[in-house]
């Protein structure tokens, strides 16, 4: 028993749903978790006699238990916006609501902001996120590195365009670079690894050529990616097509420029041709499907159509202002039914299969990995990858009877069903409570931050929210 190997915990009697090579599930199933690393994933029966000295061993009775989920889309500065910008048109919601209360930030609302997003992340099974950029990305860092989860973030820069507010338009795209050079050598690689530092570019409507190419060449060059919203609204497309002198929008002028990389993450990408999703498939460029924001302020994206022409399609949420659910457990249900949704509308016949509940779980997982150029560490249960998992609960009324797990989780599981999180080989979240931070104090610190911010902002909310 002296020469057995080590490990820290050993999950057993558990359903694995590894999401490997051959999405194998596992109805007995047991992982074994040593430091930050996955040590071994097998039968129960196995995985206990091969670690008879574990740290812990831990009897899930019948649990599920999953890859850590990654959102690929996430606006953590914008927590404090939850509700300030519903209903209204794409270019309110920039120039009326959000730029002027993003712009009006301090650093610690920042902070209080992630905080805030990352408790609602966990609580939603979320391991790792793609940050959409902000202006304070150290704060950021801060918060992530108490919170305990993984992310790439990112500044948000912007070099030109309409209605940016005075502090915001004086940026040069020499300051674009450097800023974003210098957070790179500040917080990449970060916090045991946790934290990795990419380059942010917010939409074409705001970058010039200049700004695009080199943020283009100094991503590749660090070896890190790149995350800028794409092809969002029909008015992007028109401009770049009235302004660029092109055929189609965004994508296909950015195709021109040699822009499209595979170290480029595209969020939203919804209006977008079949040539254009050949442009993304030639490139190898990841997508971000946000289905509840797309609903609310964009459209319906081609998802089936990227997927069928080799599109590494992911999930993300967007921020708060723009969705209010930051749950990811919530953007694979609508995922789903939307995407069956339009291909009735756009075939004239139903077709059940068109995002089946197997895809919708790779979006939130290996191609989530894949899309933050993370997949050969998260996004599947394997031996040798970072401990990134979760532990859910089907035994609630909302989820029983399991007959089939993939379909439940994508379709039944809320976030309620999520018990335990853990991220790097440590627990975030065990049996519902958050454990690196107080709970309590992070939503009474957010809400006072957002009422004062929203003071300094001078946003001007419609009637029905000044109740008396």
């Amino acid at each position: 028993m002296s020469g057995a190997p080590k490990v820290d915990v050993v999950l057993h009697n558990a359903v694995v749903v590894t999401m490997d090579g051959t999405l194998r599930v596992l109805r007995d199933g047991a992982v074994a978790v040593a430091g930050d690393r996955i040590a071994a994933v097998g039968p129960s029966v196995d995985v206990l006699a091969a670690f008879p000295c574990a740290a812990q061993t831990i009897d899930l009775g019948g649990r599920i238990v999953l890859p850590g989920l990654v959102n690929t889309h996430v606006h953590t500065s914008q927590q404090l916006a939850r509700g300030i910008a519903d209903d209204v048109d794409l270019m309110t919601w920039l120039h009326g609501r959000i730029w002027p209360y993003e712009s009006h930030m301090t650093e610690e609302d920042s902070y209080a902001s992630t905080l805030l997003c990352g408790v609602e992340l966990i609580r939603s099974g979320v391991t790792c996120f793609a940050e959409a950029g902000g202006q304070f990305v150290s704060e950021m860092a801060r918060a992530v590195e108490l919170l305990g989860l993984r992310a790439c973030l990112t500044k948000s820069t912007m070099d030109c365009g309409d209605g940016l507010p005075p502090n915001w338009s004086s940026c040069s795209t020499d300051d674009c670079i450097q800023s974003q050079k210098e957070l790179y050598e500040k917080h990449h690689n970060t916090a045991d690894g946790r934290i990795r530092v990419w380059f942010g570019l917010r939409q074409i409507m705001n970058a010039t050529d200049r700004l695009l190419l080199e943020t283009r060449d100094v991503a590749q060059k660090l070896n890190t990616g790149i995350h800028m919203h794409i092809a969002e609204i029909p008015y992007e497309n028109q401009l770049i097509v009235q302004t660029k002198g092109i055929d189609h929008g965004t994508v296909t002028y950015l195709e021109k420029i040699d822009f499209l990389r595979g170290n480029l993450l595209a969020a939203h990408s919804v209006w977008l041709n079949k040539h254009e999703i050949g442009h993304f498939s030639k490139a190898g460029v990841k997508v971000s499907h946000c289905p509840a924001s797309a609903m609310r302020l964009l459209g319906f994206a081609p998802i089936k159509e990227m997927l069928d022409s080799g599109v590494c399609v992911s999930l993300g949420t967007d921020g708060a202002p723009s969705n209010n659910r930051m749950s990811i457990v919530d953007e694979m249900y609508v995922a789903s039914l939307i995407n069956k949704g339009r291909e009735a509308y756009i075939s004239g016949t139903t077709n059940p299969t068109a995002l089946p509940a197997e895809a919708v779980l790779k979006m939130a997982t290996i191609n989530g990995a894949k899309a933050v150029l993370w997949d050969n560490e998260i996004g599947s249960l394997e031996v040798g990858k970072k401990a990134d998992l979760v532990v859910v609960n089907p035994f609630k009324w909302c989820m029983v009877p399991l007959h089939d797990s993939i379909a439940n989780i994508v379709y039944c599981m809320r976030t309620e069903n999520i018990e335990s999180v853990m991220c790097n080989g440590r627990w975030i979240m065990k049996d519902h409570k958050i454990l690196n931070l107080n709970e309590d104090e992070v939503i009474s610190s957010a809400v006072k931050r957002a009422n004062d911010l929203l003071a300094r902002a001078g946003i001007n909310l419609p009637e029905r929210m000044n109740y008396m």
